[in-house]
């Protein structure tokens, strides 16, 4: 039977495919789902990826958070605490952090597939 569970903070491991400039720490993984933490020192931003077959959910609880994405990397959203944020699969981008105080945030991926992939960059605009 199975059984709830918790996972300590301390307990938590790193994704198995980090892109660098972000820290991810997962929490849970299946076959179709991947739960966990992400943190970003200030002014500091991922290398371009993708997450091809899963749709990306995320809440930040701390600092701003922003994600770069379209052609050449034109589009900018920010994310402030208590504002949640969807990536759909296929979309390529890099997130990250572009304030003053490090930014925390708690990620959800559901999907199929390698959890990310990396790129030179986005499609020229």
């Amino acid at each position: 039977m199975e059984r709830p569970k918790v996972v300590k903070k301390g307990e938590l491991g790193g994704e198995p495919t980090p892109t660098p400039g972000v820290t991810r720490f997962e929490a849970f993984a299946d076959d179709s789902v991947w739960v966990g933490r992400i943190e970003n020192a200030p002014h500091q931003a991922s290398d371009w990826h993708v997450h091809p077959g899963h749709d990306t959910y995320g809440h930040v609880t701390r600092g701003c958070f922003f994600v770069e994405f379209g052609p050449g990397g034109s589009e900018r959203l920010e994310a402030d605490p208590g504002d949640f944020v969807l990536i759909p699969k296929g979309v390529v981008h890099r997130e990250g952090n572009a304030g003053a105080e490090a930014n925390d945030g708690v990620i959800f991926r559901v999907g199929e597939g390698p959890l990310t992939v990396a790129l030179d960059g986005p499609e020229p605009g």
